[in-house]
């Protein structure tokens, strides 16, 4: 059976879409089947694995038109994409009159825990129904925390709404581990924000850290992960690097 991973942080500009994209190609890389469920409106995820915004059927046919996930599901050569645009934002008020509105997602996945190692779900940068869908659906959450300012601004809110899910949802959701992302190892202020969040988060931290790098920021504009648009990168490198951590913990 296979893993859905929720990748959240409802503060945006963290790194949550990227990491979604470019861990989930890292993965395939290693010959591991995965599946990235775009939930965020935005569609960046979409748009940044090659495919376009307004490729039809969607996530949002999916889930509010009963479409099948094997007529929505486009595939690339670095993992398939269940893709997202702006029609999903409608999504949240129309669940909320479906019967089992909080289980929607879970249940429209089912098929793909069958035919995948890993289902990624790239979460909305809020903390609304479809999120709550997406936790409810998880496994487990992957939490991305960028070494800034205010990195564990609103990481108080996700852990009372993951907390909140397992009671009332899905008691089995636990955190899948928090990437570090836009480490700047040049600024001791990176160092510091990171030894922060491995105080708060102890073990659960992944110890790979993601750099802030151009060409992690240019490669979704080529709609290409990181590892194809430029493998020799450093960025390149540090996913891979994650992949390898990540199938580490999971043995």
């Amino acid at each position: 059976m296979g893993k859905i991973i929720a990748v959240a942080n409802q503060k945006g500009g963290v790194g949550k879409t990227t990491t979604c994209i470019n861990l989930a190609a890292a993965l395939a890389k290693r010959n591991r089947k995965v599946l990235l469920a775009d939930c965020d409106p935005q569609g960046n995820s979409t748009s940044g694995m090659g495919v376009p915004k307004d490729r039809e059927p969607n996530v949002y046919d999916l889930l509010i038109r009963g479409t099948s996930l094997a007529e929505c599901v486009e595939s690339t050569p670095y993992g398939d994409v269940l893709p997202s645009n702006r029609e999903l934002s409608g999504a949240t008020v129309e669940l909320v009159d479906m019967e089992s509105r909080e289980f929607v997602l879970k249940t429209a996945l089912l098929p793909a825990k069958e035919k995948y190692d890993y289902i990624f779900i790239d979460c909305p940068p809020s903390l609304e129904l479809l999120t709550i869908n997406a936790l409810a659906a998880a496994d487990s959450v992957l939490i991305p925390v960028q070494c800034e300012y205010y990195a564990l601004e609103g990481i108080a809110d996700l852990m009372t709404t993951i907390k909140l899910t397992k009671r009332s949802f899905n008691p089995k959701l636990e955190v899948q581990g928090i990437v570090l992302t836009m480490y700047d190892s040049r600024t001791n202020f990176s160092e510091q924000v990171a030894q922060e969040v491995q105080n708060f988060f102890g073990t659960a931290v992944y110890k790979t850290r993601i750099p802030r790098a151009v060409r992690i920021a240019e490669s979704p504009s080529h709609g290409q992960p990181v590892i194809k648009y430029d493998r020799m990168s450093r960025g390149s490198r540090a996913y891979l690097h994650l992949a390898a951590e990540f199938l580490k913990r999971e043995e």
